[in-house]
């Protein structure tokens, strides 16, 4: 059946979805099981499995796949998800606004962000909104730039902060900014002393690099393919702060902006050399949400407060 035939018969299900039902939903697509979805909602199995089976009854085709080892969403079973999703993020954002109104600014907000910000930016954001908005309920996660994209359209988060994430239709960047990237390595190194840096010139020394799943390979990526051949690479990592702790111990070269190392450039235990090509190398940190999703109170001043913050480091 075609999506557009799925979707033409998905208003049919509307006039039945209450908020507790799509909640069963819910839970089982984020958990993969009807008996662990139950469980998290502290139902009977039974309930759960029966709001499905009508669910698929009006929606006249499986909107699960019955694996063995759980449950997997239909071609159906992601139309309707996404309009779960939607529905779900809205009812926390009226229950915020109407507490707000009400003089309680409570609510909750799910944020998630790159790893390298967990050392400083984040922190300093956090305690800024919870300053701001004391009743707002603060769930954060920290992951790979790579994963946070499926993170905010599966609805795990409100929004996110994270590094050159590709253009995707279903995502909105509300703000932005730029950091370079560079060549960062011991105080007593012999390119220490540079004040900028190629990649040519670190070929003869050795160096620490990311994996795909660190937000500066793809970055790298064409930089590094033309000197590929004449790099010594001493490791490969998906972990900043193990990056970070291979170049102290090892006197190599990792390359990375200067978030998620501010500790050690403050006491002198590393330095950052900007990298230049053509011109200078940067990274993009972005501020992401669903598209399409609507704006709350709390939400509206955490981006408010991330965009300024953001713009100061990128003039700092």
């Amino acid at each position: 059946m075609s999506s557009l035939a799925i979707v033409n018969r998905m208003p049919a299900m509307r006039r039945l979805v209450r908020y507790r039902a799509i909640t069963y939903f819910d839970a089982v697509r984020r958990y993969g099981s009807i008996r662990e979805a139950a469980r998290r909602l502290n139902v009977a199995a039974s309930a759960v499995n029966r709001q499905l089976l009508r669910f698929e009854e009006d929606a006249g085709m499986p909107l699960f796949e019955r694996l063995a080892d759980g449950m997997k969403l239909t071609a159906a079973g992601e139309v309707f998800a996404r309009h779960v999703i939607t529905v779900l993020q809205d009812e926390r954002r009226a229950a915020s606004e109407l507490d707000a109104l009400r003089g309680l600014q409570c609510g909750e907000l799910g944020v998630i962000a790159a790893e390298p910000l967990s050392s400083a930016v984040l922190p300093d954001l956090l305690a800024d909104m919870s300053d701001r908005y004391p009743g707002v309920r603060l769930t954060i996660q920290s992951m790979s730039s790579s994963l946070i994209a499926s993170a905010l359209l599966s609805g795990s988060a409100d929004v996110g902060l994270a590094f050159s994430l590709p253009l995707d239709p279903q995502l909105q960047q509300l703000a932005g900014a730029r950091f370079a990237l560079g060549a960062v390595m011991r105080p007593d190194h012999p390119l220490a002393s540079e004040r900028v840096l190629t990649l040519a010139a670190c070929t003869a020394y050795p160096v620490i690099l990311p994996t795909p799943r660190v937000c500066t390979h793809a970055i790298l990526a064409p930089y590094l393919a033309e000197v590929s051949g004449s790099l010594a690479v001493a490791a490969e990592v998906e972990s900043v702060e193990l990056m970070r702790n291979l170049t102290l111990r090892l006197n190599a070269i990792c390359f990375h902006s200067r978030l998620g190392i501010e500790a050690e450039l403050r006491a002198g235990r590393l330095v950052h050399i900007p990298l230049q090509s053509a011109g200078p190398i940067n990274s993009h940190l972005g501020i992401y949400v669903r598209r399409g999703r609507r704006v709350g109170n709390a939400l509206d001043t955490f981006v408010a407060l991330a965009r300024n913050y953001l713009a100061w480091l990128e003039s700092s």
